[in-house]
């Protein structure tokens, strides 16, 4: 009876205890997050990164190289280069541009395909303080993939749609981020972005696979071989270029010699 009576004791203060313990929030997951990263101080000290890797088109049958800079707080450049052609995605933070692959020409994103792409450029400054950037993140549980379960934050922009992200419990390392997106059709499609291999460069940890799906299919899949850190780079790589200067063809197309004669007056 009296070890009848100690067993309810304990269970009791057992389940005492876990009604009183503080609630895991959204905060203490972000928290953990910036650790697994490094750290605050390690991330605060980044201002712009560099990541080359192979890239393969799987929905299109095609393979070749990319190259993605980010610079704090919302510049982001990717370069592509397949089958000798080099296809770049920019934006310099209010801008959003890229090369039309049937023209080459360079031509503005509009629209939500743009906002898409400013918002995918945000860096480790938004991790760090996303209120700034609009952002509220709500911890909506744990959800279970395969035979693992993860944490799930819904994150989301005061003007824009919102996104799930999956953390690994474990390493509090993100798992992958789900969401919609337009691509350069301007056409909605439903977006994953799985990231693997996470090893620790430059005093924080980089993901070296990254696997994205649309509506459901691999689109993408990326193996990063390279990174570097506060490389300096410059604002202009960011920038759409300017169209080059066509001389005025109000003098017929000739210019004048400096210091020459005038033309003399038409008739």
């Amino acid at each position: 009876m009296k070890k009848a009576s100690a067993a309810g004791f304990l269970a009791a203060l057992v389940l005492g205890a876990a009604a009183t313990a503080p609630a895991q929030t959204a905060q203490d997951v972000l928290a953990k997050m910036i650790d697994a990263q490094g750290g605050r101080k390690v991330l605060e000290s980044l201002r712009d990164s560099t990541a080359k890797g192979a890239l393969d088109l799987v929905s299109m049958g095609m393979s070749g190289s990319v190259t993605i800079y980010q610079k704090e707080p919302n510049k982001m450049r990717m370069d592509i280069e397949v089958m000798g052609t080099t296809i770049t995605q920019a934006t310099d933070g209010a801008t959003a541009w890229f090369t039309n692959p049937q023209t080459g020409a360079v031509e503005e994103m509009a629209g939500r395909q743009a906002e898409d792409f400013k918002r995918q450029a945000l860096g480790f400054e938004a991790v760090l303080s996303p209120e700034k950037f609009g952002l509220s993140v709500v911890l909506k549980g744990r959800e279970k993939i395969g035979t693992k379960e993860y944490l799930v934050l819904e994150q989301a922009f005061k003007d824009g749609p919102t996104s799930m992200i999956y953390v690994d419990p474990a390493t509090h390392l993100t798992f992958k981020v789900k969401g919609t997106a337009t691509d350069l059709t301007g056409a909605e499609v439903e977006t994953e972005t799985v990231t693997e291999d996470y090893r620790k460069v430059g005093g924080t940890m980089a993901a070296h696979k990254m696997t994205v799906f649309q509506n459901g299919a691999e689109f993408v899949r990326i193996l990063f071989t390279e990174f570097g850190f506060n490389a300096g780079l410059e604002d202009s790589l960011f920038q759409k270029p300017k169209p080059p200067v066509r001389p005025s063809r109000s003098d017929g197309g000739h210019r004048r010699p400096a210091g020459g004669p005038e033309a003399p007056p038409r008739r």
